[in-house]
């Protein structure tokens, strides 16, 4: 599959990273969704540690422009909530959605990112660890390092590592068989412990979106905002303006808004679910770089994954296509699509999921199932739309 992703210097598949680290211990569960490791900080043979590290990726360099064009603050808030849930939410797949601990690393391009900006990701922090502790999730800051490292960073990189220590009874491993069901939980809508409207998309396949839908004027007027040995012809090729209008459900949105629509995060959601089934879930798959393709990383037998009942695919997504011409095919493995999590498990299970996650107001669903497979290789099966994409490891 051509990809216009993999012409702007980014991969949804990561290919050369994992390439890079298939030599590298794979921890103590090789299906875990992070790295399992031993319990190094109390060397108690019942308890394992997870660390995680994340950044919230190219969709500063939006938040910067947005920024620069409107003087709207708050993108950062949701830059930092960004980095925080790429985190958070990858560590609540293996059954920690409790007690993280969370340090910050800031690099910052000092003469286009001034204190102000600083001064907003410092309080957005706080501010979103105030707001889980409301939701009785706990998460304790343990500082950070803020660098201005203006000669490798054009704009503003913010990330953190998060650190916790699980009891190993409480792990959720990837064991994805035949016979299971998949609960997709939505990306999109507004939860109650959400602002606004969110529309779904993320924090995964933005230098795809903010350049597939934004005009050609930006990238003179902002050529910090992307890599100058990008080819022209992939720079800023779309129609919009950041501040065009788009309406969804009788509300006014703006389109940059909308592609910076901060990354939901579950662990309100996760934690409850946790406390009433974590034995009876048998995987849990957070779509994020990869898309709906993701989870064949994490199963360790030759299954196929059937996705034919999907969430609705919110308006984001259908704008960027717009834009940008671009197939269902390499959508669906770019973008989460409006499905973000995915649980596998059995049917029971599945529908208290449902009732636990509308109790959020969150929309979610029996989106698919897994089977045998026929020709004894791992695969995902797609319907949309009355088309089948198909997707493996070794192919598409």
């Amino acid at each position: 599959m051509s990809s216009k992703y993999n012409l702007r210097g980014v991969s949804a598949d990561k290919e050369d990273v994992h390439a890079a680290i298939k030599g590298l211990d794979k921890g103590l569960y090789p299906t875990a969704f992070c790295k399992i490791l031993p319990d190094f900080a109390g060397n108690d043979p019942e308890y394992c540690n997870i660390m995680h590290a994340d950044t919230a990726g190219t969709k500063t360099s939006l938040a910067y422009m947005y920024w620069k064009e409107t003087g709207d603050m708050s993108v950062w808030k949701g830059i930092v909530q960004d980095a925080i849930v790429m985190n958070t939410d990858d560590m609540a797949c293996v059954g920690c959605a409790d007690r993280i601990i969370l340090s910050s690393t800031i690099g910052r391009n000092k003469a286009l990112i001034g204190k102000e900006v600083i001064s907003a990701l410092i309080k957005a922090t706080t501010g979103f660890i105030e707001q889980m502790k409301a939701l009785d999730v706990e998460i304790i800051l343990a500082g950070g390092e803020t660098a201005d490292v203006g000669d490798i960073v054009r704009t503003a990189d913010v990330g953190f590592t998060a650190f916790s220590r699980l009891k190993k009874s409480d792990l959720v491993i990837n064991k994805i068989r035949p016979g299971q069901v998949i609960v997709g939980l939505a990306s999109y809508g507004k939860a109650i412990y959400e602002d606004e409207y969110n529309s779904g998309i993320g924090s995964n396949g933005l230098t795809m979106a903010r350049h597939e839908l934004f005009g050609s004027s930006y990238s003179d007027k902002y050529p910090e905002t992307y890599a100058p040995q990008t080819d022209r012809d992939y720079v800023y090729t779309g129609g919009h303006a950041l501040t065009d209008e788009v309406k969804i459900q009788n509300e006014t949105y703006t389109v940059g808004k909308l592609a910076l629509s901060p990354t939901r995060t579950f662990l309100p959601v996760l934690k409850k679910i946790l406390n009433n089934h974590r034995t009876a879930i048998h995987g849990i798959i957070h779509n994020t770089g990869g898309g709906h393709s993701k989870v064949l990383r994490y199963c360790d037998e030759p299954v196929h994954i059937v996705k034919d009942n999907l969430l609705p695919v919110p308006p984001v997504f259908e704008v960027i296509k717009n834009s940008a011409d671009t197939e269902w095919e390499e959508m669906f493995k770019v973008f989460n699509m409006g499905t973000r999590l995915e649980f596998y498990t059995d049917e029971a299970t599945a529908a208290s999921i449902i009732d636990i996650s509308k109790s959020f107001h969150i929309d979610a669903a029996v989106i698919g199932r897994v089977e045998e497979s026929e020709q004894q290789s791992l695969s995902v099966s797609l319907n949309y739309q009355g088309n089948k994409y198909l997707y493996s490891l070794d192919g598409k």
